[in-house]
């Protein structure tokens, strides 16, 4: 919904420039007072022609907003209706905005225990290594809530994390099948959802040429994860610290997560969602908020940087406030 994912930065984006293309009045048509004409030696007074009011001037168009991302999506959360669009269909890699659909798939699973824990595979740590991928920093052995993995999934939008609940919620002999499993439940949660422009070929966004979606997508799907409780809770939370449970049955104290969504604490409202990154998703936002009652929600898909990713969103929640 990366974060830096391989480790790449990525440069420039053809800023595309939206315009309403409204003019709008800046004067009123005026009319010259009519001159007296010659008058008979009788006429005592000569009369002039009145002027005509001006006409009101036109009212403003709403402006559209110009960003940077290739693609962006806008809508209204309680009504779906559409407030902004731009290649909203248009199927790009998401980097790691696909770990909403990762939480989501957690979320959905039947009888649920948050509080379960899951022992920390080398596993996980050696994929993170190899995919030199964004991390929770979990530690191999320690023991981890379903809950503190959620977090650690989200906030720093860990690899590791997304590896270890894919491992546990997938169904099989063998990691891989397990891992397989948990990826046919994510294709199969897009179906039900009808996101017919989404496809996924991995847990995290660090995919192999098959892992995709639409701004129009990603929305709707953010949309339906954040009618779930816990998910809304994580989305929103700036700081997250996990107190994990050791090998020798101690406890141990994480560092803080930090929420990779600067928007939250900088925009007014904002209340998640993800981010994402990579050399071929460039730079994305999932984003949420809501201001007197009322929630818009979206998504920019390759924008040039993480600033600009806010920068946009900003813009695109700015206008859907005003709609």
């Amino acid at each position: 919904m990366i974060n830096s994912i391989q480790g790449i930065r990525l440069r420039g984006a053809v800023a595309v420039a939206l315009t309403s293309g409204a003019v709008l009045a800046t004067g009123a048509l005026s009319t010259a007072p009519a001159q007296a004409s010659a008058a008979p030696a009788r006429t005592a007074t000569s009369v002039k022609a009145a002027a005509p009011a001006p006409p009101a001037a036109a009212p403003r168009a709403a402006t559209v907003p110009s960003i940077v991302a290739k693609g962006g999506f806008v809508m209204n959360d309680a009504t779906g209706r559409v407030l902004y669009t731009k290649a909203a269909d248009t199927r790009r890699s998401t980097g790691s905005t696909t770990k909403i659909m990762t939480a989501g798939v957690v979320l959905s699973q039947p009888k649920l225990n948050l509080d379960a824990k899951v022992t920390i595979q080398m596993a996980y740590s050696d994929y993170i290594v190899s995919k030199n991928a964004s991390s929770a920093r979990l530690i191999v052995g320690d023991k981890v809530t379903v809950r503190q993995l959620l977090y650690g999934l989200m906030l720093p939008s860990g690899c590791d994390a997304a590896y270890a609940l894919a491992d546990t919620f997938g169904t099989g002999r063998t990691r891989a099948a397990r891992v397989k499993s948990f990826i046919g439940k994510m294709n199969s949660t897009a179906k039900s959802l009808g996101l017919k422009n989404t496809h996924f070929d991995s847990f995290d966004g660090i995919g192999n040429g098959k892992n995709y979606s639409t701004p129009r997508d990603l929305t709707k799907l953010a949309s339906s994860a954040m009618k779930n409780s816990t998910f809304r809770t994580i989305v929103k939370t700036k700081k997250y610290t996990a107190r994990t449970t050791t090998k020798k049955g101690g406890t141990r104290t994480m560092a803080p997560w930090t929420n990779t969504n600067t928007l939250l604490g900088t925009y007014s409202g904002a209340i998640g969602v993800k981010t994402g990154s990579g050399p071929e998703a460039k730079y994305c936002l999932v984003f949420a908020a809501t201001r007197k009652g009322r929630t818009v929600i979206g998504t920019v898909l390759a924008s040039s940087s993480s600033s600009q990713r806010a920068t946009d969103a900003t813009k695109l929640m700015n206008h859907g406030f005003t709609k």
